[in-house]
Order: C-alpha cells, then structure tokens, then sequence
C-alpha cells in the first residue's frame, strides 16, 4: 500500500459520512495514471497553486482599483482568506479539506483585471456574455497551460458554482460557495473603513448587535454558527437569524461601498480602457500572444479575446492600454 492508498483509508476511517472521498472522485477529463503520494484532491490544490493564472491574482482588483496603501485586499488575498474560512469549516464538520481548499484556490481564476467593474464590460460587449465563474471552469480546462489543468470533477463542479444560484454537488463546494460570501463581506468593511468610505459607526446597529462589533468578532460568529446549523446534516447551511444579519450587511454593503461611492469613480474608465483593448483585439488578433490567436473548435475571434482580456491583470491592462493608444514621444533612431 503506498502513501496515497494509506490517506485515502484514513479519509474512509475518520471522515463524515456525508465527506467526499479522494477514492471516489468520479475523475478527470482525460485519464490519467495517479500519484503514489497524493490523493487526486491534493494534486488539484497543487496544480491550482502552481498555474500562472493563480499567481496573477496578486495584481487583480478586489474592490478597490490601484489603491495607495499595501494593506488593501487584492484578488490573491481574498482566495487565501476564503481557502482559510472554507478549510476551517470543512475541518469542523469532518470533510474532505484538501477537495475545499482546491475549490477554494481555484474559485477566481477566471477573474477580469479591475473587479467586478470588468466582469460587468465585458459581459455587455462580449457575445454569448461573460461570467467569472464560467471563465474560471474555462482557465483550468482549457486555458492554463495552452490544455488545462485536467481536474477532477469535483472540483470542477464546485468552481463553477461557487456563485449564482446553483448549489455545488459537495458538501465542500458549498462551504466555499459560503465562505466566499463571509471572507468579501467582511473583508471589503475592513478596507472600506480603511479608505474612509465608511466608518465602523455606519454599520447597521441591529446587525453589529448580532453579528459582533469587530472583524474577527463577526467572521467568528458566522464560521460557528455556520458549523453549529450544519452538522450531522447533508446540506451547508447558517441559521435563520444569523443568515439574515449576514444578508443585510451584504446590502449595506451594494448601497454604501460596492455601488456609487467615491471608491467607484475610476469605473468609467476601467469601461473604456476594456472596451477599447477588446475591440483592438478583434480588429488586430495577431497582435495577441500566439496562444490566443489558436481557435478551437466552436470557438470565435471574441471569445478569444475575452479570454487574453481576462487573463490580464490590472496593470498589464493598464500597459496594453498605453502601448497601443497613447502616443510615444519622438525620438531619434
């Protein structure tokens, strides 16, 4: 028995009934030979940590474009803080942590430069749409590495469907579909106070009361009570109350910070500078790199496009930008 088969038996042993284990994935897209020392869980987590598009999270917008300060959330940061409520949990509840951390590291892979604000552009100009979702499932299936990352299905499944209204087969998707909510909730109050968009005194007193005062009060009391309302129980879920409270604070959050403040100014340009890079593109594919100008089957010019504008961070945006529309000083050759 080599050391995968002695993790998968332990899995089996000490694991919840309602656990997915390693041993019964139902596989990956292509076939292939397993690793002697991780499970196929374990080699997802590893290959999502090891692909480019995870590493140019660290320069993608969170909520705040090009904020002055270095404590600010970036898109990197805000996957290790969900990886970190979503393994707490799934370590409570007994579940497969290493099938939630993959989710987790995995979740926003398909992420635009500049937030939401170019998810939103890019879903308006692009035919047939665009989801960040969507687009993460297309990184890690066929983008990274010109072939993909070839995941288990598992894993598959619980990122594209970390957000919106379908609900993950696993137990360990759907605390990371919670999770995700709990880590942007509460940490875009933590760096919109630090911005002076808000301040601690303008949260809802009736959700403070309920929830707690500080960050990590409230983090806390949802993370247990999130474990409390589902243990024994093959459904991920928060109390009534507790729900509620987390679901007004989430709607402050759209009314006072996310929607109209003074830390959303610069999307009207991040909608002009998207825009302008993608219809470049589409007119002059040739000057993408190589591996974007390859159409698959089924596959259009605008998709492809999309997904080079996609893959950008927010200062490789900013630099296309420059390049191709600003003109250079004259210089002598």
């Amino acid at each position: 028995m080599n050391l995968r088969e002695k993790i998968e038996e332990r899995e089996k042993k000490y694991l919840s009934p309602f656990a997915t284990l390693s041993k019964n994935s139902r596989g990956r897209l292509v076939e292939e030979p397993k690793c002697e020392i991780r499970t196929d869980f374990q080699r997802d987590r590893d290959r999502i940590i090891h692909s480019k598009a995870f590493r140019r999270l660290k320069h993608k917008t969170q909520v705040f474009i090009s904020p002055e300060g270095d404590h600010y959330r970036t898109r990197l940061t805000h996957t290790l803080e969900v990886s970190q409520i979503a393994r707490t949990i799934a370590r409570a509840l007994e579940l497969n942590e290493d099938l939630t951390e993959a989710i987790a590291l995995g979740h926003d892979l398909g992420h635009t430069p500049f937030g939401h604000a170019g998810e939103e552009v890019l879903n308006k100009i692009v035919p047939g749409g665009f989801q960040h979702n969507k687009q993460s499932l297309r990184v890690v299936d066929r983008l990274e590495q010109c072939k993909g990352l070839n995941l288990t299905w598992e894993v598959r499944d619980g990122i594209l469907k970390h957000t919106g209204s379908d609900m993950p087969a696993t137990l360990e998707g759907q605390i990371v579909k919670i999770a995700d909510r709990i880590a942007y909730i509460n940490h875009d109050i933590d760096d919109a106070i630090r911005g002076g968009i808000i301040t601690a005194e303008d949260l809802p007193s009736d959700v403070i009361k309920v929830l707690g005062e500080k960050h990590k009060q409230r983090i806390d009391t949802m993370v247990k009570d999130l474990i409390k309302s589902s243990w024994g129980k093959a459904k991920i879920q928060m109390s009534p109350e507790i729900r509620k409270a987390m679901e007004k604070l989430r709607k402050f959050m759209f009314d006072k910070v996310y929607i109209g403040s003074a830390a959303k100014t610069q999307e009207k340009k991040v909608g002009r500078l998207i825009e302008s890079l993608y219809y470049y593109f589409v007119e002059n594919p040739e000057q993408m790199p190589s591996e974007y100008q390859t159409l698959q089957k089924g596959e259009t010019i605008e998709r492809r496009v999309c997904d080079y504008i996609a893959g950008m961070t927010d200062r490789y945006a900013i630099s296309r930008y420059y390049e191709i529309f600003i003109p250079a000083s004259w210089s002598k050759l």
